[in-house]
């Protein structure tokens, strides 16, 4: 099995991790991607502060949500990147005007020194104008002269509540013509998320998956956080399997996200065609996510 460019990243900071001629094990490689995570930021007051607890050059990623909208998102790519950090902002379609707007979009953000754009649909209710579907907006982007090198686009390991699943399927090969690799939603089942990677594989995807993991946090707050945003299916499986149901009400037990990857065969992870690393949604708690990164590490 070949060593990937995750694992090469621990023998270079001096974690060795040997490959003569048994598997690695799958703490090792998933200790490894979670050192590279890309950490999900939302553009709070406060959270430009709160990255200070991040190594410079981590690469975090700025939502783009319709109660704040572009120009929230752009002020703090901007910050974060003046700052040293790797920065992928998020675009969502339903938030663009138009092709003017989304020109002016790039330009900033190239700016700022930013080559990776993370293309999503969005959530609000009415398109602010001619964008309704992140595809719309990527199609328009590759008639634009950028500098960007990397585009990633959302998946539903899932599903969708209000999208069929063939929908989705249609969806992702048609936006694969457009991108680089694709971002899970949230998801807490290893085996829903390795079915579901099959199936798009099968059907001709072949986009690198980032697999999104909530960064840990206690599950009372995990529980409130992961039904507004349509993930309670798979968290009833995490209380399942880890008998935590009476700590959802007390709050008094962690949900350790190292366990879905640990879950999860190790030539799946890895392999960068399949797996190329992980999205953390941190929900703005960064410093006990750099913490977590830090011990989960020195234990590897």
């Amino acid at each position: 099995m070949a060593v990937t460019k995750h694992i090469r990243t621990f023998i270079d900071e001096g974690f060795h991790v040997t490959n003569h001629g048994s598997p690695v094990s799958g703490r090792s490689i998933g200790a490894a991607l979670i050192r590279s995570a890309n950490i999900e930021i939302i553009p709070l007051k406060g959270a430009e502060a709160k990255l200070r607890a991040l190594p410079v050059g981590s690469g975090v990623t700025i939502t783009c949500s319709p109660k704040f909208g572009l120009e929230r998102t752009l002020h703090h790519v901007e910050s974060a990147a003046e700052a040293g950090f790797h920065v992928i902002p998020h675009l969502a379609a339903r938030q663009v005007t138009d092709r003017a707007e989304l020109e002016q979009f790039v330009r900033r953000v190239e700016k700022a020194g930013v080559t990776d754009l993370y293309v999503i649909g969005g959530d609000a209710d009415r398109p602010a104008g001619r964008y309704s579907a992140a595809l719309e907006v990527l199609r328009d982007l590759a008639d634009i002269d950028h500098s960007l090198t990397r585009v990633g686009v959302g998946c539903y390991p899932e599903g969708h509540p209000k999208i069929d699943d063939s929908v989705l399927i249609e969806a992702l090969l048609a936006k694969q013509g457009y991108a680089d690799y694709m971002v899970s939603q949230l998801c807490f089942d290893p085996n829903a998320l390795v079915s579901w990677l099959g199936t798009v594989r099968a059907a001709g995807v072949h986009l690198p998956l980032r697999i999104g993991l909530a960064a840990p946090m206690s599950v009372r707050k995990l529980a409130e956080l992961s039904f507004k945003i349509g993930v309670g299916q798979s968290l009833r499986f995490l209380t399942k399997q880890r008998g935590v149901v009476g700590n959802l009400i007390l709050g008094t037990n962690s949900y350790r996200p190292e366990d879905l990857l640990e879950a999860i065969e190790p030539e799946l992870l890895a392999d960068p065609h399949q797996i190329e690393g992980l999205h953390l949604f941190s929900f703005n708690q960064i410093e006990a996510t750099a913490a977590w990164q830090r011990q989960v590490v020195d234990a590897a």
